[in-house]
């Protein structure tokens, strides 16, 4: 996607739009109190702009009405018939409440999860893959520290930017969010980890950021898988330790049963069992640790699952290098959340689009 300050992506852009259901979107809005004042630039004209933006990777407001205005004539036909003016957009983008484009999300991905999905009836896709879930989160810097906490200084002038924190959790198999939470960046991860929207022989692949003892339980309670990164620091009592060896007499796998003991503020104690896989990872050249509850499985579909981790980073570049989320078309908390929701919501359209792509290509 190249900048450009034509409407040279009309074919893919029309393609994109055809994806979305306007009268729904219309009722979204409606419903969230987004249509109230509003004489023309209704929430589907404002979903249309945005989405343009984004895909145009615009860097502001006077790009976006500029290019807008260049090409009035080739707008009619998606419902843009008048000039659209920089206050226009940035009121819309101040005052339309971003629950409305999360709403839109949460709609598109329950509409097209199963067309993300289909890979997971592929023979060489992994059994595991469609019962695996990845967490993580990604900051995305902001200039203010005004209006979302950042974490940490910059080295020469010792203040603090401002950053909200995406915390993201996809299916393995989907490769888009299925559920998303902003933050401030100073806000620890941990929280996203819900045991409870969890269900028996679900499998859960996260960093070391998440790790909680207590949570950890609970999911070994429930029947739930979770792979994890070890941290340096973590204290435990080893059970049993096992170390398996190549031909060369070199390690290949060291599995370790471990146990826990963590005391509550409530004067709870809390006593889990797991094991430790360490293995060398070929690329860095050291050693890895992974925790994980599952006690049966091969060290070498662990090792897998945790490798799988990586997917929702990918995601994370894709997102940052393919759309304008370094510059922001508002000041206000309900804008940047705006420009972020359609971003998510321009990223689910165009993996819909290349999947089909793709689909056609292999019949």
């Amino acid at each position: 996607m190249r900048k450009n300050s034509h409407f040279s992506g009309q074919p893919l852009y029309g393609q994109v739009l055809k994806l979305l259901d306007k009268s729904k979107i219309l009722d979204f809005s409606r419903q969230n109190g987004g249509e109230k004042y509003t004489k023309r630039f209704n929430c589907w004209i404002h979903l249309v702009v945005m989405l343009y933006a984004v895909i145009m990777r615009f860097d502001s407001l006077r790009e976006i009405t500029a290019s807008l205005l260049a090409e009035t004539r080739k707008l009619a036909h998606l419902g843009i018939t008048f000039k659209i003016g920089r206050s226009t957009l940035a009121d819309a983008n101040k005052r339309r409440p971003e629950a409305i484009f999360e709403a839109i999300y949460r709609d598109l991905y329950a509409t097209y999860r199963n067309v993300l999905s289909s890979d997971s009836r592929s023979r060489k896709t992994p059994k595991w893959m469609k019962r695996l879930q990845i967490i993580d989160s990604t900051t995305i810097t902001l200039f203010s520290n005004l209006l979302f906490k950042g974490v940490g200084r910059h080295p020469k002038t010792g203040k603090k930017k401002g950053g909200i924190k995406v915390h993201t959790v996809i299916h393995a198999n989907e490769g888009v969010p299925s559920d998303i939470k902003f933050t401030s960046a100073a806000t620890n991860d941990s929280f996203m980890l819900k045991p409870a929207t969890l269900n028996k022989d679900d499998i859960i692949a996260m960093d070391r950021a998440y790790i909680d003892y207590a949570k950890f339980q609970e999911l070994t309670e429930r029947g739930v898988i979770y792979v994890t990164k070890m941290k340096k620091n973590l204290k435990y009592s080893i059970l049993s330790d096992t170390m398996y060896q190549n031909p060369d007499g070199l390690m290949e796998v060291r599995i370790q049963l471990v146990e826990f003991v963590r005391k509550q503020k409530n004067g709870d104690i809390i006593r889990h069992k797991s094991r430790i896989i360490t293995y060398i990872d070929p690329r860095k050249r050291k050693l890895v640790s992974l925790l994980t509850n599952d006690m049966e499985a091969d060290p070498s579909e662990i090792i897998a699952i945790y490798r799988q981790r990586w997917e929702i980073e990918l995601l994370f570049k894709q997102m940052k290098q393919n759309f304008p989320l370094k510059y922001f078309y508002g000041e206000s908390a309900n804008a940047i959340k705006i420009q972020i929701w359609v971003t998510l919501i321009a990223n689910l359209l165009l993996m819909v689009m290349q999947k089909g792509l793709n689909d056609n290509g292999a019949s």
